[in-house]
């Protein structure tokens, strides 16, 4: 097998682990289908497209990077220890960062498209 192929089986193994985490990943894929489904109602310009798919892969990108660097702390240190306590929560901050910008691009994209339908 090709290096080339060997790492693209290793990434899409890396996102099929990352579908199928616990946690969040749920809720930001429930989000993006909200999004992806809100975006073809209201028939949204390229643009806008581009915009919130830069977005929405801003947070899927995050929360890989969360999920990755939760499994290293926990094989690096199985017990609780208040160093590794700070880097995953750093880390989910950096989700949380990107989670809310997102929403907030997501609200200038959509607000006046749902107020101008409703009007």
């Amino acid at each position: 097998m090709s290096r080339l192929v060997k790492s693209f089986t290793y990434a899409w193994k890396g996102i099929y682990f990352y579908v199928t985490s616990k946690g969040n990943v749920r809720i930001h894929l429930f989000a993006t289908l909200c999004v992806i489904g809100l975006g073809c109602w209201l028939h949204i310009s390229l643009k806008q497209w581009i915009v919130l798919v830069l977005a929405i892969g801003m947070v899927h990108a995050a929360e890989a990077f969360n999920t990755a660097i939760e499994e290293i702390v926990n094989f690096i240190s199985p017990q609780r220890h208040p160093s590794a306590g700070k880097i995953k929560d750093l880390a989910a901050g950096a989700v949380l960062i990107t989670a809310v910008t997102a929403a907030i691009i997501g609200v200038l994209i959509f607000a006046p498209l749902l107020v101008q339908k409703f009007s």
